[in-house]
């Protein structure tokens, strides 16, 4: 019989913290009424109402190009720059590159976006398309960094000597040994700063532009003006993006872990 464990409470208890702001929100999508005050009867009329928000619609489309630009190319300069930390052999230089990564981590976003909005105004770079996309890539490279350092560590060094001493050349070392290798950490970076940058506010406030918002900006913006039921109708949407991204990761993940099994196991039958 298993025992009894409260920390299995705990976490229900969070779980449900978690979670039910997010189903209440869902929850009244569908109502009738014009608030939230009473459930007035089931409707899709509020995602009618969504689908018909042409302005919604652009402001969506253009929050997702943002992510995914953002989130490719914090994806490419972090695994460089994961790289060159990786290979610099002093400890002192290394934990300098490492506090250095993580400084716009553990900085405030409001310091981080009146940074960038002083650096750009200072530049006389117009704030815009550009500004959002150039903060976003800045603010997710030490993401993709911090996701891909850890595999390289933990990467058996004798896989490289093994892959130059069969006379690979360098670019063939990286591209089927090492990036195999690492792709999981390259993916986990990809898919944080894909999020972080899909639902950033404070550092997009300060460097959108006039004619150029994302979600979470104009969401705040109709939310001072008052409560619409076509904001929970978006917000269902968003969760179940969410949620197909997270089940698109783990089903990436579980595959590359049962691809490594088989050649495991096709290994070991071979020595035999």
């Amino acid at each position: 019989m298993k025992r009894f464990r409260w920390q299995n409470i705990y976490l229900a208890l969070v779980f449900l913290v978690l979670y039910i702001p997010i189903f209440y929100l869902i929850f009244y999508s569908f109502s009738q009424g014009h608030n939230m005050n009473h459930f007035s009867g089931f409707t899709w009329a509020h995602y009618q109402e969504l689908f018909q928000d042409q302005r919604m619609i652009e402001i969506v489309l253009d929050t997702l190009l943002v992510a995914l630009l953002s989130s490719l190319l914090a994806t490419i300069i972090g695994l460089l720059g994961a790289l060159v930390i990786h290979r610099v052999k002093k400890p002192m230089w290394k934990n300098t590159l490492l506090s250095l990564n993580n400084i716009l981590m553990v900085s405030p976003d409001v310091i981080i976006g009146a940074s960038f909005l002083i650096f750009f105004t200072f530049l006389g770079f117009k704030l815009g398309f550009g500004s959002v996309l150039l903060s976003h890539i800045a603010f997710s490279i030490p993401i993709v960094v911090l996701m891909v350092l850890p595999k390289l560590n933990e990467m058996n060094t004798s896989l490289v000597d093994a892959a130059r001493d069969l006379g690979a050349t360098q670019p063939q070392v990286f591209s089927r040994v090492v990036l195999p290798y690492i792709a999981p950490g390259i993916f986990a970076g990809f898919f944080m700063a894909f999020t972080y940058s899909l639902d950033d506010f404070a550092v997009t406030f300060f460097v959108t532009g006039n004619g150029f918002e994302t979600l979470a900006v104009e969401i705040y913006a109709r939310a001072r003006q008052g409560i619409s039921l076509e904001i929970n109708a978006l917000s269902a949407l968003m969760f179940l993006f969410s949620l197909v991204l997270v089940a698109g990761y783990y089903v990436l993940n579980q595959y590359n872990s049962s691809k490594k099994g088989r050649k495991r196991r096709m290994e070991a039958n071979h020595n035999r």
